[in-house]
């Protein structure tokens, strides 16, 4: 929405032109001037007017057949038109103004207070109608928001229920298998099942519960000062299970220097536990996954990079709002709630970090910096 307001004013006569300009002249409001209907026309192709004051007696293109050019154009015929004449007041001529498209006549020599008072009228409602558009579009916005919102709220419940249905049959199986004991059966197989998917369950549980929390101001960070290497090790056992079932290669390069960090450990041990677990879960079977540490004059920087699936260009966007879970065409949609970005960045944004998106391609793998500052 333009903050300025614009009145075209259209004379042959530049002394005409400077007291219409003195008469008018107001804070928001732009005055634009023409000598003739040729120079109006090519005005109104680059500028939106709330009104037109137009000279009828003018040589050459006179004001009603410039009032007729503009009703014919698309770009024009809304804007209200006002004759300005020093002729006679007869109705025959007032007829061809009023079907030329006039809303009023004023008559030369101008009173200034008539002048003013009906200008203002056209000033406000450009103003009002200005707004409505400007509402009209904030209200599509928020309707194509809510639509969107719905749509992702839609898709969270058929993933959670489709997350929790999985860990819950494994463990109604489990159970029964245990509780009607078969000969051959490895009761110890089958119990580390069932605690591996009870883990999954509980992980799942306590995301949603840290994000609520977080958005309701309601978790505070217990910092203590730690040596990066000593925390990291307990950070990547997190995604080990994963790592060890999927056969993939995990490399770890710390710099010889030591590290001190100011952070809560275990919301640390999060961070980077979702991450390596992410770059797990959508990798194939067999895959790379780098942790890599540096050190620069303002804090360190955690890499964890993949050979994986990668993630689209067109979801990269989205990829650390609720539920931006990426579907990567290739069978894997993650095995999680699409909520482990959101609560990662928003944990390192608390700690006073930054995670990024550092680069990522489908079939070539992903790499997520987070940068965290060092102990004072």
């Amino acid at each position: 929405m333009t903050n300025t307001v614009k009145f075209l004013l259209v004379d042959d006569l530049e002394e005409n032109l400077l007291a219409l300009e003195a008469l008018l002249a107001r804070e928001g409001l732009e005055l634009h001037r023409a000598r003739s209907g040729e120079e109006a026309l090519e005005l109104m192709l680059g500028n939106e007017y709330a009104l037109a004051l137009l000279d009828v007696q003018m040589p050459g293109m006179d004001g009603f057949e410039l009032a007729e050019i503009m009703r014919a154009n698309d770009r024009s015929r809304h804007i209200p038109i006002i004759f300005l004449t020093a002729g006679s007041g007869d109705a025959a001529r007032k007829f061809r103004g009023y079907e030329a498209g006039a809303v009023d006549f004023i008559q030369k020599p101008i009173e200034a207070d008539i002048l003013r008072s009906k200008s203002n009228v056209f000033l406000d409602l450009f103003v009002q109608r200005q707004q409505i558009t400007s509402q009209r579009d904030e209200l599509a916005m928020l309707t194509a928001a809510l639509q969107a919102a719905d749509q992702q709220k839609n898709r969270f419940l058929a993933v959670l229920a489709h997350e929790l249905r999985n860990p819950l049959a494994v463990l109604l199986a489990g159970l029964n298998f245990l509780e009607r004991p078969k000969e051959g059966l490895d009761n110890e197989s089958v119990r580390k099942s069932m605690r591996q998917h009870l883990h999954h369950m509980t992980r799942l549980v306590d995301d949603l519960l840290d994000i609520n929390r977080i958005e309701h101001g309601k978790i505070s960070l217990r910092k203590e000062t730690v040596l990066l290497g000593d925390i990291l090790p307990p950070a990547l056992d997190i995604a080990g299970p994963a790592i060890e079932a999927a056969g993939h290669d995990l490399q770890v390069e710390l710099p010889d220097e030591p590290m001190t960090l100011e952070v809560d450990p275990a919301r640390f041990i999060q961070i980077v536990g979702n991450l390596v677990s992410n770059a797990a879960r959508y990798t194939p079977a067999g895959g790379q996954i780098t942790v890599a540490v540096s050190k620069l004059a303002d804090g360190a920087n955690i890499t964890v990079s993949d050979n994986g699936v990668g993630i689209p260009v067109e979801q990269q966007s989205v990829i650390f709002e609720m539920f931006g879970q990426s579907d990567n065409g290739r069978g894997l949609v993650g095995g999680g709630l699409g909520i482990g970005l959101a609560l990662v960045k928003q944990l390192v944004e608390l700690h006073g970090g930054e995670i990024r998106l550092v680069r990522s391609a489908p079939g070539e793998g992903s790499t997520f910096e987070v940068h965290l500052p060092l102990a004072r």
